[in-house]
């Protein structure tokens, strides 16, 4: 057995990586950039060794720094989490050469499944169903045009080395096959340093469902079930679940025997993700093999009670599989919420910065219901513009699909995250979404849903009435403890007060009353009993409204209260009704002007500027490029204009809101 560990990685996987090893009694070892000093993962571990500068291609990148810290260390394994140096074959040669044990596959299952177009060609020897396409390399855009053509849009343009949606794009004409061409070419040669590309069928109304497979050296391969990871914003998976609402047994026993089948063709050993593309009528494709843990493993586990960073390093460690396929359980329904450190109110751009505030609900298992958090952050760390956004990955777990929603929502309302943006009210959003509830997803969701991107929730119904009664009863336990406190006035609170509740400039009156363990809220023609746990300060308050506990998120306003809750964003004031006549008549602040400038939208760095001054632009061109956390964002014009000044230049380093260019 192994008897010590390093993982050549950072963040929550290798924390994720250390508890298992720790419950092994296996000592672990962490590396750590400039960036990640103070990093969670690297208090987490018994050792922890010095690898260079933040940029990953000084440190974590470094083959020659990874093995170098094994020695110093004594580990005699590693595992390389997933991203940096997972799928690379000569890191694996490398720690073979020094009698280094690798926690993954073998050197040619990594080469084979690592290039897609390879990996293709193989799938289809092993009888693996794949998607129509073109698997020579592309060899410019007017190429990629003419590929694209017979094959017939749309099309998906893709890196050879890709991962992660990186070196990704769909073009559905000539143009957007030209500028995806260059974009994924881009994108995969900075992010893989491997710039090939090739082209495939784009599915129309996909589902993304993957099946997890684990094999050992003794010929043994078995598959725990599917995951569907249909809910992707620029083919980055955001939400997971598992099983799929989609499969019935049929399709998933095919699936899950054709994904073995393809690791026993390419003598794969370890855990491994076959990725599928699923067609309305339950077609599927091969997509690509994964061949490492996949970031969305924690719903697997969580519906199998089978540890899959344990096996792997028994795997590794030449133990057989204990289990069979007939051992694999598929237990109840389990959710994944990817929480990232990007702005969904700015298009969803990455946000960096210090967390102020890092309050995750509770760890918690039962019968019932479970919540895991897996992350690598905490309360006043830092979220650094050189590694992937994650903060955490939030997984529910329930004995149906309902249910493990439910849980989601109330662990997702319950989690408290200042000092930077974050997708959490979108995550709440989905949550809440009619269509993610029934089921009805495919892999466009979020392009059809939110097509104009997200701009919030507006809330309505019970939902509002919850938000409205919190303010009235935050405004009631705030006037009871000045009049308990202030012994100047003689200040006498009625029985029932009326009240006026203000948002964004309308008014609804309402009346709160002290209630027998609680309090009685008037409102929109109905009784809201109300039971409260909070205290006056607190940041998050448990409010009970009719047996149905709610969890809102509190901060002081000016004459009232911001609330979220459910993706909803809210600025609740609380008056008098003759200060509510009075507010009425108060001028309304407008925003400053920025249609004539091109601003920042993210922190990042001037990649490319692709007009000049004195240029005149049309709606719609290319205007820059700006690089942040890995990937190409070009900037587009929004209306016809003249370039007047372009205050900043190629390489420079930009924050949120630094000015590009100007119009006239």
């Amino acid at each position: 057995m192994i008897k010590k560990i390093l993982v050549a990685n950072r963040g929550e996987i290798a924390c994720r990586v250390f508890k298992t090893a720790k419950s092994m009694g296996i000592k672990t070892v962490a590396v750590y950039s400039d960036a990640d000093k103070e990093a969670l993962h690297v208090s987490m571990a018994d050792e922890a060794i010095y690898i260079g500068a933040s940029p990953a291609a000084e440190s974590y990148l470094v083959i020659d720094k990874i093995i170098a810290a094994c020695k110093e260390t004594g580990a005699d394994a590693v595992h390389p989490g997933y991203g940096f140096l997972s799928e690379r074959a000569e890191f694996c040669e490398a720690l073979a050469k020094e009698n280094i044990t690798f926690v993954g596959p073998p050197v040619p299952a990594i080469e084979a499944m690592g290039d897609k177009i390879t990996s293709k060609k193989i799938a289809q020897d092993a009888g693996v169903s794949t998607v129509p396409g073109h698997m020579g390399l592309i060899d410019d855009a007017e190429h990629a045009v003419k590929i694209a053509s017979e094959i017939g849009y749309p099309v998906m343009i893709k890196a050879s080395a890709g991962g992660g949606g990186k070196g990704m794009r769909i073009a559905w004409d000539d143009a957007e096959a030209r500028e995806g061409f260059a974009r994924s070419k881009s994108e995969a040669a900075s992010s893989f340093g491997d710039d090939r590309i090739f082209i495939e069928k784009f599915v129309v109304e996909p589902r993304h469902i993957e099946i997890q497979v684990l094999a050992d050296g003794h010929g043994n391969c078995i598959y725990l079930n599917e995951r569907e990871c249909s809910i992707q914003r620029r083919n980055q998976k955001v939400i997971e679940e598992a099983p799929s609402p989609f499969l019935d047994e049929k399709t998933r026993k095919a699936m899950g025997e054709q994904s073995c089948a393809l690791a026993k063709a390419v003598g794969y050993t370890s855990a491994g993700t076959v990725e599928f593309i699923v067609d309305k009528d339950r077609n599927f494709y091969f997509l690509e093999m994964n061949t490492r843990l996949q970031v969305e493993h924690p719903v697997t586990e969580l519906i199998t009670g089978v540890d899959l960073v344990e096996q792997m390093i028994r795997v590794a460690s030449g133990e057989k599989l204990a289990l069979k396929q007939q051992d694999v359980q598929r237990n109840g329904w389990s959710i994944e919420s990817r929480l990232y450190a990007e702005d969904p109110y700015r298009g969803f751009l990455p946000s960096i910065g210090r967390l102020t505030r890092y309050r995750p609900p509770a760890e918690e298992s039962s019968a019932t219901h479970a919540v895991r958090n897996d992350t690598g952050v905490y309360e006043g760390g830092e979220i650094s513009m050189f590694y992937d956004p994650m903060i955490a990955k939030l997984c529910t777990w329930a004995p149906d699909r309902e249910q493990a929603i439910d849980q989601m929502e109330t662990a997702l309302d319950s989690f408290e995250i200042e000092g930077i943006g974050h997708n959490l009210p979108f995550l709440s959003a989905v949550m809440a979404h009619d269509r993610f509830r029934s089921g009805n997803i495919t892999t466009a969701f979020i392009e059809e849903e939110y097509p104009d991107g997200f701009m919030g929730v507006t809330p309505s119904g019970d939902a509002l009435d919850v938000l409205m009664a919190s303010a009235l009863v935050l405004n009631r336990m705030k006037e009871q403890r000045i009049s308990e406190r202030d012994s100047t006035f003689d200040v006498h609170i009625p029985v029932q007060q009326d009240k006026v509740l203000r948002i964004d400039r309308q008014n609804t009156p309402a009346t709160i009353a002290q209630g027998e363990g609680g309090f009685v809220v008037g409102l929109n023609g109905k009784d809201l009993h109300c039971d409260v746990a909070y205290r006056l300060g607190e940041t998050l308050m448990r409010i009970t409204i009719d047996e149905r506990t709610h969890c809102v998120k509190v901060e002081r306003a000016i004459g009232g209260y911001r609330l979220r809750m459910r993706g909803a964003d809210i600025v609740v004031q609380v008056l008098s009704p003759r200060v509510a006549e009075l507010a009425a008549l108060m001028l309304e602040k407008l925003p400053p002007d920025t249609s004539k400038l091109l601003l920042c939208p993210m922190p990042g760095l001037v990649v490319s500027l692709l007009v000049a001054e004195g240029d005149h632009v049309e709606e719609g061109q290319s205007l820059a490029i700006i690089e942040a956390m890995k990937m190409e964002n070009v900037l587009k014009a929004e209306k016809n204009g003249t370039v007047t000044k372009i205050p900043v230049a190629e390489g420079d380093s930009l924050a949120v809101d630094d000015i590009i260019m100007e119009f006239e």
